[in-house]
């Protein structure tokens, strides 16, 4: 018998720390799946979010705000705090060095090369590529504006040559593409992010762990992708156990 075929639609933004964790839980609960041998295939596209508007940080703005510094002024000090904690936490039981250094920069030129990405190889080639964005961001304080940073990503996660990335950065192919999706998104109601929508029909907002994702993947591979009125006890899971930036 086939596998039954999900597809995932990650709404995501690079500034986001806890899309940076939404996106480590959801592909540990695919690896999950995959390892346990359920019968689903997962089709992922990843849509772009920008929680920083253009008005508040531009491109011109890269590397002139470090990230303590902007996030305690956006948040607020005492939000801010305890996002930090949480996300500390998470990253200290996760093994993975998050950190809070380095600057913050608009994500624009970010979106568009992994929107690139997907024209060229689909999720072969986006997902790769954004794992290492977020990495490079939120582990290494690197800036993703920064188009050697993004060109040296592209290169090294065969998308495109350096050479040929830079091209397409300092070019404005898909810039206007990537705004209408975020103007879209909004559109639709999303506000926050990360936000998961499972076959066009279900949303999961926030930072969820890998078991929420397991958890519905299995209630997916034993009732049926599309015979089942809906996995989860309501329509939307909006339970949001770290708390993300709001634009």
């Amino acid at each position: 018998m086939s596998n039954k075929v999900v597809k995932l639609t990650v709404v995501t933004d690079f500034t986001c720390l806890s899309c940076c964790v939404g996106e480590h839980e959801l592909l540990n609960a695919i690896s999950h799946c995959q390892e346990a041998e359920l019968p689903l295939s997962f089709e992922i596209e990843h849509i772009p979010f920008q929680l920083i508007c253009s008005g508040a940080l531009s491109d011109a703005d890269s590397g002139k705000y470090q990230k303590e510094e902007f996030l305690g002024k956006r948040l607020g000090e005492e939000k801010f705090t305890k996002l930090k904690s949480a996300i500390l936490k998470w990253a200290d039981e996760k093994g993975v060095p998050i950190s809070f250094r380095g600057c913050m920069s608009q994500s624009t030129r970010a979106h568009r090369l992994c929107q690139k990405a997907f024209q060229l190889g689909g999720q072969s080639y986006q997902v790769p590529l954004i794992c290492a964005i977020f990495k490079a961001h939120m582990e290494e304080g690197k800036d993703i504006a920064d188009i050697n940073v993004l060109s040296d990503l592209a290169a090294h996660n065969k998308v495109m040559s350096k050479d040929q990335a830079i091209a397409f950065l300092n070019s404005n192919e898909l810039e206007a593409e990537v705004h209408a999706m975020c103007k879209e998104a909004r559109t639709n109601g999303v506000s926050a992010v990360p936000m998961v929508i499972i076959d066009g029909k279900w949303a999961v907002k926030g930072g969820q762990s890998s078991d929420v994702f397991v958890q519905i993947f299995k209630k997916l591979a034993y009732c049926g992708v599309h015979s089942a009125p809906s996995p989860f006890a309501g329509p939307v899971i909006d339970t949001q156990p770290m708390n993300t930036m709001v634009a």
